[in-house]
């Protein structure tokens, strides 16, 4: 079986690569508009927005992971999103169909449901509130579309909410980072739950569909989620308890953790720079983010480790085992 994935040389292409090369049965390929570090032997530089190219390194293929995707919450300009994220979907399928390829796996976002939604499952009506979230949904849309004209497709869409494990320095690191340096200021109660998903787990489902969902016609969508989601505040619990620290915590009310933020927008426009901080950040830190996943462990799917045991996993490897400082603007290991 041939496996290609386009977008690998990121943080969730570089775990899912690594974890594929343990089975010798899989040839693999990995389709990136820049190098991979830790795969380059089997890494092609090409861009999904080069049709003509990515059909050709397409040939052969059996099933396609589609992980290519603009998605900071900073990208400008915001058209970026539109062109790499919907285009590029548009263009994987017309590869595929070139090519007679009938599988492909594609990670969209709990982002198109927007915010501070009621645990949302895969039938609830979306509701994208920024540029990244109604390019995802536009990509899905594409996806239903080609599916519609090939209904012997197998697509399956992975709608993950936000991933941490090691070796990333999104979102959750800083957030960790933060705590475990004694830095964290908490903006509202903490009450607001926050659903999350671990690497290892995953990675494991995105197996767990090439290896067990292989004769489902059709275009399915699944979100995928690390039960149970924890409070903020429980966050911050199970890092000073894997680190053996006390967290001291400084409580920000709601309305002046956004001021600060929108200051740190105008301070971004003024300097031309990408802050840290921002108002989409703070709103995004204290909205709940809780989704409903219930889907998953319905197929049968079961997630290696607890999502205590991944942060735990990902707390031990960035800040106990070694202590290297590494750019927050990196992606991948």
């Amino acid at each position: 079986m041939k496996i290609s994935i386009i977008g690998g040389s990121g943080f969730v292409g570089s775990r899912l690569i690594s974890t594929l090369k343990e089975l010798p049965e899989i040839e693999l390929l990995n389709i990136d508009k820049r190098e991979s570090l830790l795969h380059p032997e089997i890494t092609k530089i090409a861009n999904v927005l080069d049709l003509n190219t990515l059909t050709d390194l397409l040939r052969g293929t059996d099933i396609v992971v589609l992980l290519a995707a603009e998605h900071k919450d900073n990208v400008t300009p915001v058209s970026l999103y539109y062109e790499v994220n919907v285009q590029g979907a548009e263009n994987t399928c017309v590869a595929m169909e070139k090519n007679g390829i009938k599988r492909l796996i594609f990670t969209s976002s709990v982002a198109v449901y927007g915010l501070n939604k009621v645990n949302p499952n895969e039938e609830t009506p979306v509701d994208p509130f920024n540029d990244y979230g109604k390019s995802k949904w536009q990509a899905e849309n594409v996806l239903h579309a080609h599916t519609d004209k090939h209904p012997d497709w197998n697509i399956h869409i992975i709608r993950p909410t936000v991933l941490f494990g090691e070796g990333n320095r999104g979102n959750v690191y800083n957030l960790l980072h933060q705590i475990a340096s004694g830095k964290f200021m908490m903006i509202g109660k903490g009450a607001n739950k926050k659903s999350m998903s671990y690497i290892g787990n995953f990675v494991d489902f995105i197996l767990f569909l090439i290896d067990n969902q292989q004769n489902e016609k059709g275009c399915h969508v699944f979100n995928y989620v690390d039960k149970p989601d924890l409070t903020t505040l429980e966050l911050v619990s199970i890092v000073g308890k894997v680190l053996n620290k006390h967290i001291p915590t400084l409580r920000i009310p709601y309305p002046i953790g956004m001021m600060g933020g929108y200051c740190f927008d105008i301070l971004g426009f003024i300097l031309r720079k990408k802050l840290n901080i921002s108002s989409v950040r703070v709103k995004k830190f204290c909205a709940v983010t809780q989704f409903d996943a219930s889907r998953a462990s319905a197929v049968g799917f079961k997630p290696p480790f607890t999502l205590e045991e991944g942060l735990a996993r990902m707390l031990n490897s960035e800040f106990v085992a070694h202590k290297k400082e590494i750019s927050h603007d990196e992606s991948f290991f």
